[in-house]
């Protein structure tokens, strides 16, 4: 990992928060200061301008008070006020006496006694004078630039009526030279303040970082998978603990890593020595895992087939559309024969989950098991039905026997001979229709036989071949409950197939209900697919039975199948016409409440509309 560099450190970040903070405590601290000062500072200024002018005031107010005669040597008003105003200290304050018509009667300023006399028209002195009412004003001197500070201030006689006002003018120059000297000292200590915290920051931005730099260079080389080492803990605060706690983790991720390493060695060598095939797929269907048994499968290097979809190594895209259908099949069998070389593989399928409540999934793995040998067992054992079936020899034998009460003389009876002939006509219809029932499945099992599929909406045909059926069992009394939606599915079908597969299961419906019985047709679309039920109200079969009704040549009530003319056919033909058009069927069953036969038929590209 690049080393950070110490203008990107977190140091600098420590330092850098540790001055800010610093600054902006010092920022705020001198401005209240600065502005607690100066108004201090002016407030002392006024009250010690307000004190020389209520001296003055009093001797002035005394000057207009005083009773003058026509005396010559007395001295006049004018000459009074002056004499008092020229003994006013004229240091950085110019004063001058008003009349109550603001004329100057004397003022401190030797330099402009010109001014003595003159009336004064200034709206502060206006204002002052017309409401008895002192008032102060701070302005700028346009011709010094200083700022000053003006006051005006009534005199008043003992009947209160204003004979005169006192107007001073003087410099603020001096206090804010005094903050402006107290500003600097401030931040001159400032500055050295900021030197010494920069210098404290880092060292305690060191003290800090320290430990969390050695976490850090301890992170890195557990990242390299070496946990000998540990981080130095340096006392008791929230960094220690944090160190303390590394530490920990440090122990138990040596001890998981190892614990890791033990369970992917034995896994990997369970892989490598399985005899099935072994795949694990992520979400979308890519190989992530495979061993070599089924790269020998494949006939591949196992590394070759990483990331390759499980569909397409499976030549599953026509019969699935997505993965999803694998996870729901469970297993599947898969034809890879080429040539004269046959090979047959079951495909098992179960879901991978992120979590333990199997919410998400993460992936399927696939077991892949070579079922060639059992698959040519069971095309022998075909082949052996198709040819000689043990359930031919029930009606040979029948027909035997009664041939020969026919030949010893019964055929002369005439209350006999048409019941036995009767009877080896309908086993020899029943014969034949085994024959030709065996005949097909052969034919299935070796396919040759084609199917002509063409696109056709289900759920008109349905209707049909139970339109059919109603007309042939009215005198049955058999009520036919139709569920089916008012919509139209699409399937690509073989009429003529899909037309005997309905054939065989109504029929078995029909055989096994009583009288007065309902038989309930349904179609529910799932997905990409229809599901067709067909229920009955007949015996029902046995839990342990109902995998076993579509094997060939089973017969849940032998003698009553036979007795109804049945094969034990019928259904394995069924099964084998639907997964022809690959579907799937199965049967759900309560013995005493009736028989269903599901089968599934996949949706063309053409989805469901409605009418």
């Amino acid at each position: 990992m690049k080393k950070v560099g110490f203008f990107r450190s977190i140091q600098l970040k420590f330092i850098i928060i540790y001055i800010l903070l610093l600054v902006i405590a010092v920022q705020v601290i001198g401005s209240y200061v600065a502005r607690e000062l100066e108004a201090e500072l002016l407030d002392n200024f006024k009250q010690s301008t307000n004190d020389r002018i209520d001296l003055l005031s009093y001797n002035v107010e005394q000057a207009f008070a005083k009773e003058r005669t026509d005396n010559p040597e007395e001295m006049t008003l004018q000459e009074e006020i002056q004499n008092i105003t020229m003994d006013v200290d004229r240091t950085n304050a110019s004063i001058q006496v008003l009349n109550n018509q603001g004329r100057v009667l004397g003022t401190n300023d030797y330099r402009n006694h010109e001014i003595i006399g003159k009336k004064i028209t200034e709206d502060i002195v206006q204002r002052a004078l017309q409401f008895n009412t002192p008032i102060d004003n701070t302005s700028l001197n346009v011709e010094t630039r200083e700022r000053i500070l003006i006051r005006v201030e009534p005199i008043v006689d003992k009947d209160d009526v204003v004979q005169g006002a006192i107007y001073l003018e003087t410099s603020l120059e001096g206090v804010y030279g005094q903050i402006q000297n107290i500003n600097e000292i401030f931040f001159k200590g400032s500055l050295i303040a900021l030197i010494v915290s920069m210098i404290l920051g880092a060292l305690v931005a060191r003290a800090i970082t320290k430990p969390i730099l050695e976490m850090r260079q301890q992170a890195q080389t557990m990242a390299r998978g070496d946990f000998s080492q540990k981080v130095k803990v340096y006392g008791n605060d929230e960094i220690s603990q944090l160190a303390d706690t590394f530490n920990h983790l440090n122990d138990r991720l040596k001890h998981s890593m190892a614990t890791t390493k033990n369970e992917q060695r034995k896994l990997s060598s369970v892989l490598e020595n399985m005899t099935d095939g072994v795949i694990a797929t992520d979400s979308r269907g890519e190989i992530t895992l495979i061993n070599e048994a089924a790269g020998r499968l494949f006939n591949k290097n196992p590394m070759s087939l990483i990331s390759k979809n499980i569909l397409t190594l499976l030549e599953l895209e026509d019969r699935v559309e997505n993965i999803v259908e694998l996870q729901e099949s469970g297993s599947l069998i898969l034809d890879f024969s080429k040539d004269n070389e046959n090979t047959y593989v079951r495909a098992s399928f179960s879901t991978l989950y992120e979590d333990a409540r199997h919410e998400a999934s993460s992936g399927i793995i696939t077991v892949l098991s070579d079922v060639t040998e059992e698959e040519k067992i069971e095309q022998e054992r075909r082949e052996f039905v198709s040819n000689v079936s043990h359930e031919l020899r029930t009606p040979l034998t029948t027909l035997r026997s009664y041939l020969e009460a026919l030949t010893d003389g019964a055929w002369e009876d005439p209350e006999i001979a048409p019941q036995f002939l009767a009877v080896t006509q309908n086993e020899t219809e029943r014969m034949i229709r085994m024959v030709n029932s065996l005949l097909q499945l052969s034919k299935m099992d070796s396919k040759e036989q084609q199917l002509n599929r063409e696109n056709v909406d289900f759920t008109m045909f349905f209707h049909h071949i139970i339109d059919r059926f109603e007309m042939n069992v009215k005198d049955e009394k058999i009520h036919f409950i139709r569920q089916i939606p008012d919509e139209e599915y699409n399937v690509r079908i073989d009429t003529d197939r899909m037309t005997q597969v309905l054939d065989n299961i109504l029929s078995n419906a029909v055989k096994y209900s009583p009288d007065g019985g309902n038989i309930t047709c349904k179609i529910q679309k799932h997905i990409r697919q229809i599901i067709v039920s067909v229920s009955d109200e007949g015996i029902g079969i046995e839990y342990e039975k109902l995998d076993k009704i579509f094997d060939r040549f089973y017969r849940v009530d032998k003698a009553r199948n036979r007795q109804l003319g049945g094969t034990g056919l019928g259904l394995a033909i069924t099964r084998e016409l639907v997964e022809a058009h690959y579907g799937r069927i199965w049967a759900s069953s309560k013995e005493g409440t009736g028989t269903t036969i599901h089968f599934t038929l996949p949706l063309s590209n053409t989805w469901g509309r409605q009418r």
